[in-house]
């Protein structure tokens, strides 16, 4: 048992944040039907290099428990054949651009009167309604436009974007549990309804504390490159081979801190409390860096484990997914693709003792699960052929 294997998911989305969604709902346990183009599929196939074989990576990584349904929504039948799968489904994920879905007679207020249970969920740059609702999304745009890059950075240095999508997987996990939500919903009052993530919201949520800054100041806070604005020291240090994050949350630790890394400190009434050490950020930094840049980053990380001090090395993405603890949590595992081998993937990162989540499904090959669907919705052989030879799948 897996706690949404009861589930049919179809799911009309491209890109990123869509099928993170999806691929959420997919690890644990529900059953994903990727409705496709039968003239390329989700652009993110074509998104390379690198590929394997003829996959690329990035498709390959976020469309796992997946089947592959080639459609021609352009066409009556195609997207008759789609009409026929909502009539089974539970939850619906779209994240064309605001106004798509009505042109094709599939948005929420006309699918809602025939099936009144279904979830649908959408997923879009700034949301179904506002002034900003047809402005073009992309991740960048997002990570600008919601206060993220004005607080990422070096300090008076340029605005610097998060090193992956966040705005579309924050929005692709919003939607994930807004579609729970309305599905717990759903128990009681027995019918669907709209869930609508925008990725301007997301990212305007995780503001959080920053947010609360400008609340009680009504200033913005400041880019502090990889310093936090009120704690001190809470950053990364250059040492002597690559560089160490360093956090000192509590007066406790910043004893253990001084009594391992700088002594002479310990007892200076300057740098007491964080408050002290906050206001004095300019003088206590430099005096802590040319200290790191004297050893390695391993002895330093022997030395701050030995004092109970929380510290962490700064790894390249090759040796995060090597560590141990990343191996023992199996967020490093192996499917079998169709076409190309074995793959590897990310783990499940929601561990449930009962009913876990699992990896079933390898990212499909475009349209490998059309003719099995099909026959499933009671089309014969000879009906399918015809469907093929129309460029209708």
């Amino acid at each position: 048992m897996q706690p949404l294997d009861d589930l049919l998911v179809v799911d009309l989305t491209r890109a990123l944040s869509g099928p993170f969604c999806t691929l959420m709902l997919g690890d644990l346990g529900a059953r994903i039907i990727k409705v496709e183009t039968p003239d390329g599929g989700d652009d993110t196939r074509g998104w390379g290099p690198p590929f394997v074989g003829a996959e690329s990576a990035y498709f390959l990584t976020i469309n796992r428990n997946k089947e592959s349904l080639t459609l021609n929504l352009k066409d009556e039948r195609g997207k008759g054949i789609l009409l026929r799968l909502l009539a089974r489904a539970d939850v619906l994920v779209e994240n064309f651009r605001p106004g798509t879905m009505h042109r094709f007679g599939l948005d929420y207020d006309t699918l809602h009167v025939e099936h009144p249970r279904l979830i649908y969920a959408s997923i879009s740059g700034f949301g179904q309604d506002g002034p900003f609702r047809e402005r073009t999304a992309y991740d960048l745009i997002l990570q600008g436009m919601g206060g993220l890059m004005g607080i990422t950075g070096e300090a008076g240095g340029t605005p610097v974007k998060v090193g992956v999508a966040i705005t579309d997987i924050c929005a692709g996990m919003y939607a994930a549990y807004g579609i729970l939500a309305a599905l717990r919903a759903r128990e009681r009052t027995g019918r669907g309804q709209l869930v609508d993530s925008a990725m301007l919201d997301g990212q305007v949520s995780w503001l959080t504390y920053a947010g609360g800054i400008y609340f009680a100041t009504g200033e913005s806070p400041e880019r502090l490159g990889n310093a936090h604005p009120t704690i001190v020291p809470y950053q990364a240090f250059r040492t002597s081979d690559g560089f160490i994050n360093v956090a000192v949350g509590s007066e406790a630790i910043w004893r253990r801190f001084c009594e391992a890394v700088v002594p002479d400190l310990l007892d200076d009434p300057g740098y007491a409390t964080n408050r002290e050490r906050v206001a004095r950020r300019t003088e206590l930094i430099p005096r802590l860096e040319r200290v790191f840049a004297t050893r390695a980053t391993r002895e330093w990380t022997k030395v701050l484990d030995a004092a109970g001090v929380p510290n962490g090395p700064i790894l390249t993405v090759a040796e995060a997914l090597s560590q141990p603890q990343v191996r023992h949590r199996q967020m490093v595992v192996e499917v079998k693709h169709p076409t190309v081998g074995k793959v590897k993937q990310t783990g499940v990162a929601v561990k449930l003792s009962d009913t876990p989540g699992s990896i079933r499904l390898a990212p499909p090959t475009l349209g490998q699960h059309t003719d099995p669907i099909l026959r499933e919705l009671g089309y014969s052989t000879n009906e399918i052929e015809a469907l093929r030879g129309e460029r209708v799948i």
